[in-house]
C-alpha cells in the first residue's frame, strides 16, 4: 500500500467529519457518556480491526477515546486508514 500524497489526504479527508490530520495520522477524538461505554466502543473497534489487519494507536482516559491511523509500512497515510476511519464511524455511529 502506497502512501497517498497531501493533496490525496485533504480530498478524501473532505468526506469525513471530525477527523483531521495530527502528527501525519488520521486524527479523531470521541466521547462517550462513561468509561463503560468508551471501553465497550474499543472492544467493537478492536473485532474491526482484527478483520482488516490493521490496529490504530489509541488511548482511553475515562469517557474519552482518542484514535490516530497511520499505515507504518507506508511511513504515512493510506487508503487502509481510510478504510479503518469509515468502518470505525459507522460502528459508533
Amino acid at each position: 500500500m502506497n502512501k497517498m500524497t497531501d493533496k490525496d489526504i485533504n480530498e478524501k479527508l473532505a468526506q469525513f467529519d471530525g477527523w483531521d490530520i495530527e502528527e501525519g495520522a488520521l486524527h479523531t477524538i470521541f466521547e462517550f457518556e462513561n468509561f463503560k461505554e468508551a471501553f465497550s466502543a474499543m472492544t467493537r473497534i478492536s473485532f474491526e480491526c482484527e478483520k482488516q489487519g490493521h490496529h490504530p494507536e489509541w488511548t482511553n482516559i475515562y469517557n474519552t477515546l482518542e484514535i490516530y491511523l497511520t499505515t507504518h509500512d507506508a511511513d504515512g497515510i493510506t487508503e487502509k486508514d481510510f478504510k479503518l476511519a469509515k468502518a470505525i464511524d459507522e460502528l459508533i455511529g
